[in-house]
């Protein structure tokens, strides 16, 4: 299956009274690169959270954000009064009453290390672990399937131009006989003028194994074979169940291999032309892919 690498994905809800939001963005990669951001009393989960972002996600850059809002009576934090007691206590050392320069703040005391403590929330996160998870599996299906929609598209264009390379192989197929056909005419009415001028005479065997060799060398039947398998073997590597973007990039650099070596072989500038088509249709197939999965 070709799925897109770029997508969004999000799912919010509420786990014991905990606001939670998660939302996943993910762009082209030649690999998976994930970040992931976390409140940080969600730390301990992170490699949770990215053991099951790689089970589902195989290539790209993917961004999971967590947000979370606590309820109004565990968002508040602790005061220790203990500490505060003991801050008050060395005050009361002072002269305070006799200096009235001297006011206790009660808003800095608060400031002093130890006095107010945040609130303990290892009992939440437990409690909101299985919750939470449930959120990102959310944000991973909406991901997913928007990664799919948009890989429908990209399948489609790029099987438009597997038919383009197939059309223009057809072609090739029928000009490709009549190259040598061609050259045989030619070389026959060349030698034919020269040995008029000269007075000379060519040995017709000679003649035929030249047009031989230069049949051989410009044969392309075997390069116009493997392209087509090629093109075949795309077609089913879009169409099997698996992520196939690298395996689809391979063998676009295959067919663009074989293009290059019909070029070189044809001797033939109404081949080259369609060559010209079939490598434009094999760019596009290669810049695709690299937004494929």
């Amino acid at each position: 299956m070709l799925r897109s690498m770029t997508g969004f994905g999000s799912a919010a809800g509420r786990v014991e009274g905990v606001s939670y939001t998660v939302e996943i963005r993910s762009v082209n990669n030649r690999y998976l690169k994930l970040s992931t951001k976390l409140p940080d009393f969600l730390a301990a989960m992170e490699s949770e959270i990215e053991t099951l972002v790689r089970r589902r996600v195989q290539r790209g850059t993917l961004t999971v954000n967590v947000q979370m809002r606590l309820p109004e009576e565990r968002a508040a934090a602790v005061v220790n009064t203990t500490v505060l007691g003991n801050y008050l206590k060395q005050l009361r050392s002072l002269d305070v009453e006799g200096n009235p320069m001297l006011r206790v703040d009660l808003a800095a005391l608060m400031l002093l290390p130890g006095v107010c403590e945040p609130p303990s929330l290892d009992e939440l996160l437990e409690s909101t672990r299985e919750g939470l998870m449930a959120l990102v599996e959310s944000a991973l299906d909406a991901l997913t399937e928007m990664r799919r929609k948009e890989g429908e598209t990209l399948k489609a264009d790029l099987l438009t131009n597997c038919g383009e390379i197939e059309r223009k192989l057809d072609a090739i197929a029928e000009i490709a006989p009549q190259v040598v056909t061609d050259y045989h005419e030619r070389l026959s009415t060349r030698v034919a003028e020269l040995t008029r001028a000269g007075n000379a005479k060519i040995d017709e065997d000679l003649l035929a194994r030249e047009v031989a060799i230069f049949a051989d060398r410009c044969d392309i039947a075997e390069e116009l074979t493997r392209l087509r398998t090629h093109t075949e073997q795309f077609r089913d590597t879009a169409g099997s169940p698996e992520p196939a973007g690298r395996k689809c990039d391979f063998i676009a650099q295959e067919m663009l291999r074989e293009a290059n070596t019909i070029a070189s072989k044809a001797n033939s500038a109404e081949i080259g032309r369609h060559v010209v088509d079939i490598k434009t249709a094999i760019d596009r197939i290669k810049e695709q892919v690299q937004n494929v999965e």
